[in-house]
């Protein structure tokens, strides 16, 4: 039970860019709906869950972390328009993990001692090759959209690497900062949409994509009680299992196409971003 608990962050972190390109729309669009998902889900689970308070500065806190994140989501849809899922998810979970790691040893002062530095560097060292060789195309012409599609995706980053830190710097379980993290999704969205076209807050596409929302943060919260029922390093090595979801599932269900050179090298890169993200965790 515990293992088909942390399965399904994976599953729904690994359909969700699947089900965003069939609904369509752009992602000023898929980002509203996003926000709107994610702030129904934390709001039932304020009232049905009742989390034990927070402090004011926790409150915030949390609240900037989601709001944060809607800039590395933003590049992800972006990117996801210009790359395609295959190409898209690899590259944005390797930078995620890279970033993360660094700002683990740098900020957090994980990896203590020379051997664990050396295995983490070997680990994103793995990440980086894994996320490159995902990447890899027979079609020349593509590779001015391919590097459009990475450029994005590398400034905007930046969005997930601090959602991912700021939670860490207060003492407060995933539950109980669960509603101000989605709360700071949609109001980041909201930010985002009168930035880029106001009138994408009332359009029935924003809407629509509102199910993105609700997959994200229901994943999210299944990560939460993972991560309790089964250990922190297990639920986020079981959660890293999204990328291949992602990865394949656009191969078989939205037909993206590569060659067979291209397919070997993106199954090895998938690999050995499950592999190093892995080795992230058990230093």
């Amino acid at each position: 039970m515990n293992i088909l608990l942390a399965l399904l962050p994976a599953i729904g972190w690994g359909i969700q860019p699947l089900i965003l390109t069939k609904i369509g729309g752009k992602p000023v669009n898929q980002i509203v709906g996003t926000g709107i998902g994610a702030l129904l889900v934390a709001v039932i689970v304020q009232v049905g869950f009742s989390p034990p308070p927070i402090s004011r500065t926790v409150f915030f806190i949390s609240l900037a972390s989601g709001a944060f994140w809607v800039i590395g989501q933003a590049g992800q849809y972006h990117s996801l328009k210009i790359i395609g899922v295959a190409k898209t998810m690899p590259i944005t979970t390797g930078l995620q993990l890279v970033g993360t790691s660094l700002i683990s040893v740098i900020a957090f002062k994980e990896w203590p001692g020379i051997q664990n530095k050396l295995f983490g560097l070997g680990a994103i060292i793995l990440l980086i090759v894994g996320a490159t060789l995902t990447a890899t195309t027979d079609n020349k012409s593509a590779n001015q959209s391919l590097k459009k599609g990475v450029l994005i995706l590398v400034s905007t980053s930046i969005g997930y690497w601090i959602y991912s830190a700021l939670p860490r710097i207060v003492d407060a379980s995933g539950l109980a900062i669960f509603f101000p993290q989605m709360l700071g999704v949609f109001i980041g969205a909201v930010v985002y949409a009168l930035k880029q076209s106001p009138k994408t807050l009332i359009t029935k596409k924003s809407w629509e994509t509102s199910i993105i929302g609700l997959t994200f943060s229901l994943s999210a919260l299944a990560y939460i009680f993972s991560a309790q029922a089964n250990g922190v390093a297990t639920a986020f090595i079981i959660s890293q299992l999204s990328v291949v979801v992602s990865t394949l599932g656009s191969l078989v269900i939205l037909k993206e196409k590569k060659t067979t050179h291209e397919l070997t090298y993106t199954l090895i890169g998938l690999a050995l971003i499950v592999v190093g993200s892995t080795i992230t965790v058990f230093i």
